[in-house]
């Protein structure tokens, strides 16, 4: 059994309604859900701001590449378009794999260039840290420590003013 952390972000198109897309098709995977935060863009800056949001999720029969499959499936069916010329660019939805957990709880740590264990640059975004602190206040990353104290750091306390939570808009479907 293996639990995950996943990233949700988009900035084009309806983006609330991509990221509430990529829960449903995660399904009973899904055991916590952050709230949504609007974000500048992170690293190319030509482009519309994000939603982001963070979910944590588990399955008795996944591997860490089975949750960067899922994600890729979730990319896919929201029109998630690749463009090599921009890796940052604008995107109509991005989930990315961040930390791995197995069963005993030890983290999943692999340098694998398809799927780098933990995300290799998530120490860095708040985008990523702020929701995923907010789901789980005792949150750490493997490899670099609490989230909170994550949070203190220059390369992201410089970030965290961009972060806004959107209090108005939920993850919940509203159907």
């Amino acid at each position: 059994m293996t639990s995950a952390v996943l990233s949700l972000g988009g900035n084009l198109g309806d983006r609330l309604a991509h990221l509430r897309a990529a829960v449903a098709l995660l399904g009973d995977s899904v055991t916590a859900v952050s709230g949504i935060y609007q974000t500048p863009p992170w690293g190319d800056s030509a482009q519309p701001p994000y939603l982001n949001a963070v979910v944590l999720v588990k399955d008795p029969g996944a591997t860490p590449r089975d949750w960067l499959d899922r994600a890729h499936a979730c990319e896919t069916a929201e029109g998630r378009v690749r463009d090599p010329g921009r890796r940052f660019g604008p995107r109509t939805l991005d989930v990315d794999v961040i930390a791995v957990r197995r069963d005993d709880g030890t983290p999943v740590v692999d340098d694998d260039p398809v799927l780098t264990l933990p995300h290799p640059r998530a120490h860095l975004r708040a985008f990523v840290l702020v929701p995923w602190l907010a789901v789980d206040p005792e949150a750490e990353l493997p490899g670099h420590g609490p989230v909170a104290a994550l949070l203190d750091t220059p390369e992201v306390a410089a970030d965290l003013a961009g972060v806004t939570a959107r209090p108005d808009l939920s993850l919940e479907s509203m159907e």
